[in-house]
């Protein structure tokens, strides 16, 4: 009986600026790593314009299944602003193993996690929180109405850009296991509450926040949650039309 061959496994690529990929691409440096492989900053040799290029470990993407997943999830969500825009698939080959590349929009700005630990005290005023979860749920929002979800949101994966008053957002990754449905939904929603939660302080400033704040938290329970808001668009809206003279 012939053996199977076995997907070959790569922990790191450690592309060194300079180096081209696919023949089109020079790597200008990795601005980050994950699970499934590493992104890099990388630029068009043709025309210098900058991209944002995430390679995958070959053990992460077998099959291409993976990336074809990526490819359609954010085709069919592109009109969704909150995304990063995808481009086109490449094929990488380092250390005789053939790689595959996804070629998106790079976005400045920086983590979200970042920005907070800049604030005072490491934390946002729940006035600002306000506006900081007003924008992600808006922006979640419009996946949940094509019936997606995202599946992973947290402070290590959104990229925030102040503009006056709000926040200009954009998601760095998705989940991409599972269909879509009402679950995978109310698990954003959660998420979103949570990182609200997180982003004014946590459980060491909850009891000094007002009422209509502890409202959105719902104390972090699921079951209180799922009952106020079933998707990221209903707590946008819940947001937007805050009560504050009611009690």
């Amino acid at each position: 009986m012939a053996k199977q061959s076995r997907t070959p496994r790569i922990h790191s690529f450690d592309f060194e600026p300079g180096t081209v990929l696919a023949g089109k691409y020079l790597v200008d440096g990795r601005l980050g790593r994950g699970w499934e492989g590493e992104v890099y900053l990388v630029k068009e040799r043709g025309t210098g314009i900058e991209r944002s290029a995430k390679l995958f470990f070959p053990q992460r993407n077998p099959g291409n299944r993976t990336v074809r997943f990526y490819a359609k999830k954010l085709h069919k969500l592109r009109e969704c602003s909150i995304l990063i825009q995808y481009h086109t698939q490449e094929t990488v080959v380092h250390e005789d193993v053939p790689v595959t590349m996804l070629v998106s929009d790079y976005v400045e700005g920086e983590l979200l996690a970042e920005f907070l630990k800049r604030q005072p005290g490491g934390r946002l005023g729940w006035f600002q929180g306000l506006h900081l979860l007003h924008a992600l749920a808006m922006g979640i929002g419009a996946i949940h109405d094509m019936g997606e979800y995202h599946g992973d949101l947290h402070d290590e994966n959104i990229i925030v850009n102040r503009r006056g008053l709000g926040f200009d957002l954009k998601l760095l990754d998705m989940y991409h296991w599972g269909r879509p449905g009402a679950r995978r939904i109310r698990a954003d929603v959660r998420d979103l509450v949570r990182l609200f939660y997180d982003a004014i302080g946590g459980q060491p400033r909850y009891a000094h926040h007002p009422p209509e704040i502890k409202d959105v938290c719902c104390g972090l329970k699921a079951s209180l949650m799922h009952r106020r808001f079933t998707t990221a668009g209903e707590l946008c809206h819940y947001v937007e039309t805050l009560d504050w003279w009611s009690r």
